[in-house]
This record gives structure tokens, C-alpha cells and sequence, in this order.
């Protein structure tokens, strides 16, 4: 699977840049995005992987075989002009299509875009509990064309793996295949880390430990160079105040609709 989102959409941490991807630095520079399909549409033309664009805000790509990742499941779904890819599988996902009142053939991406319109719309719903809720190994990107917002988490479990980097024109590329993301972000590019969300509006947060702050630990290549950044949770920071219920800490989505 393949997101791009434009710098203007996303802000990611500033940890992911590294100086060597880009001109002035040293070995593969970056791409722009329209390089990026053009490399994904190639690598996976035998199985015409779909894919949509939204002018220059974001693209999404998605091959449901011939990837890294083969023995996990691959879901596109897009609902009132929220899209989603899915990777993994729910094992508690009966139990949370009755809790949310859903129909019986819901499938992982569909719930997961139900989560978020609840989180978007008929909050208060800390997002972090709504995504530990989630059982199973996952992995998930969402792109709201309403709100013009991008959701990402991934699980606990690390059977199910993202990265993250920035392209020439510091979009933000998200991917469950490493090579694309190296063809595609050269040095600027790092796992993306388990057990934690991103959202554009909000940042990166561990869902699993929503008290504490993240830490950005450099990555260093076997060359020396810089390569982004894995993000840590820091046991010892905690953040200033507690999520309240109905509070902005809590990452409660009020995302203004088309």
C-alpha cells in the first residue's frame, strides 16, 4: 500500500527529515511524488494495483497481493469520501461491529472509518482508547476528503509494519513496503512506530501509553549518515495534564465537514 499526502495536509515530526536526502547532501535523493506512483505502478503492474488521487492534497495505492507483507489481509474501503487501507485482521471485530451498532458483512476497513466518523463527529471519545480497543494485528491509513485530515495508527503487535518518510517536496509517504519508501525518501524515512496514531491535526501519540511523551532517537545508517528518526515512548515525561473527556487532550476529532 502507498499514501502520499501533501505538506500542506500533514506536519510530521522533523525528526524524519535528514539533510542527506536532499540536494545538498550525499547518494539517493528523494523523489517527488509523481516519481513515487509512477515507481509503485511499475513494481506492482502485474496485479494493476487501484489507486485515487485528490489533486495535489494526497494519493492512495493499494495492491491486495505481491507485497512484503503477504500473509496479511489488505482491505480498501471508501465511505462518504473517507477512504481507508487496512492491513492485518481484528480478532475482536464482531464484538465492536455490535458495540457500534454496525451490519454483519462490516469488515475491518469499513469500522475503522465508522471509528473515526464517531471520533470526528459524536465525540467526546478519547482516540486513544477507541484504538487500544482494537484487537489483533493492524496497521491503517485514513484519508478524510471532508475534512481534509489523514489518520494513521499502527498495532502492538509487529506483524504488521508501516514506515513513514518525506519526499522531495516534503510530503509526507506512508508504506508496508520499506524498499518503496527507501526508493522514495532516501535517508528520510523510519519505521513507523508500533502502538502509536498520527494524526494530521493532532501529531504522533502513543495510544498505548497516552501519558507520555514521545522520543525521537536518530537513526544512523552503517555510512554514518542521519536516516529519520524511531520514536520511543519516554517513561520518565510525562505530559503537563491529564485527557479529560470532551477536552482537545484527548484527541477528540472536530474535523468540519464539506
Amino acid at each position: 500500500m502507498l499514501g502520499i499526502f501533501n505538506k500542506g495536509l500533514v506536519d510530521p515530526p522533523k525528526e524524519l527529515n535528514s539533510p542527506a536526502s536532499y540536494p545538498s547532501g550525499s547518494g539517493n535523493k528523494s523523489k517527488h511524488p509523481e516519481e513515487i506512483v509512477r515507481m509503485f505502478q511499475q513494481q506492482y503492474s502485474q496485479n494493476t494495483p487501484l489507486s485515487i488521487g485528490f489533486g495535489n492534497s494526497a494519493f492512495l495505492a493499494y495492491s491486495s497481493s505481491n507485497g512484503p507483507q503477504l500473509h496479511q489481509k489488505r482491505i480498501f474501503c471508501g465511505m462518504d469520501n473517507m477512504y481507508c487501507i487496512f492491513l492485518g485482521n481484528l480478532n475482536n471485530l464482531n464484538t465492536l461491529i455490535k458495540q457500534y451498532g454496525l451490519g454483519k458483512a462490516t469488515n475491518e476497513a469499513m469500522f475503522v472509518i465508522e471509528a473515526y466518523r464517531t471520533l470526528r463527529d459524536r465525540g467526546p471519545y478519547p482516540a486513544d482508547q477507541v484504538v487500544k480497543d482494537l484487537e489483533g494485528c493492524f496497521g491503517f491509513v485514513i484519508y478524510d476528503g471532508n475534512a481534509g485530515t489523514v489518520f494513521a495508527a499502527l498495532g502492538v503487535d509487529q506483524r504488521v509494519q508501516l514506515f513513514w518518510g518525506i519526499a522531495a517536496d516534503e510530503s509526507v509517504v506512508i508504506s508496508d513496503n520499506v524498499d518503496v519508501i527507501k526508493a522514495s525518501c532516501a535517508k528520510s524515512f523510519a519505521p513507523f512506530p508500533s502502538g502509536c496514531m498520527f494524526h494530521s491535526e493532532e501529531g504522533l501519540m502513543s495510544f498505548e501509553h497516552p501519558k507520555n511523551k514521545l522520543k525521537a532517537m536518530p537513526r544512523i545508517d552503517s555510512e554514518g549518515i542521519m536516516c529519520g528518526a524511531n520514536f520511543k515512548v519516554d517513561v520518565s515525561s510525562k505530559k503537563a495534564s491529564m485527557p479529560r473527556v470532551g477536552s482537545e487532550a484527548n484527541w477528540t476529532f472536530s474535523g468540519s465537514q464539506a
